[in-house]
């Protein structure tokens, strides 16, 4: 129970904090929203036989939870984009995606 509860607040208070602390005021809520529909990178697990097994870390095991895209998750956290002219929300993406991808991580190996 205690497991489930952590977790699950990793996944949607977590990135209300993280909107707080990393982006003004005035994009916070979209910050927030944004990284809440990262959670939609779990639509990998559909993939999967069985779709949830709580014996097996999604990390490194589905393809949009695999140590090839990760690194990629962590840059997007890190770019430029106002420099690049790239939209500011990607950064929400990569927070977002990073943060799921420790969430999902603690779950498995800290429990």
């Amino acid at each position: 129970m205690l497991q489930t509860l952590v977790h699950y607040s990793l996944h949607l208070v977590a990135p209300l904090l993280l909107a707080w602390i990393f982006f003004p005021r005035e994009r916070r809520r979209m910050a927030y929203i944004v990284m809440l529909l990262t959670m939609l990178v779990d639509l990998d697990h559909l993939l999967a036989t069985p779709i949830f097994d709580p014996d097996r870390c999604s990390i490194g095991f589905h393809f949009l939870h695999s140590y090839y895209l990760i690194p990629f998750y962590i840059l997007m956290c890190f770019l430029p984009y106002r420099r690049l002219g790239l939209p500011w929300w990607l950064s929400a993406v990569g927070i977002g995606l990073t943060f799921h991808m420790f969430t999902d991580w603690q779950d498995y190996y800290l429990w």
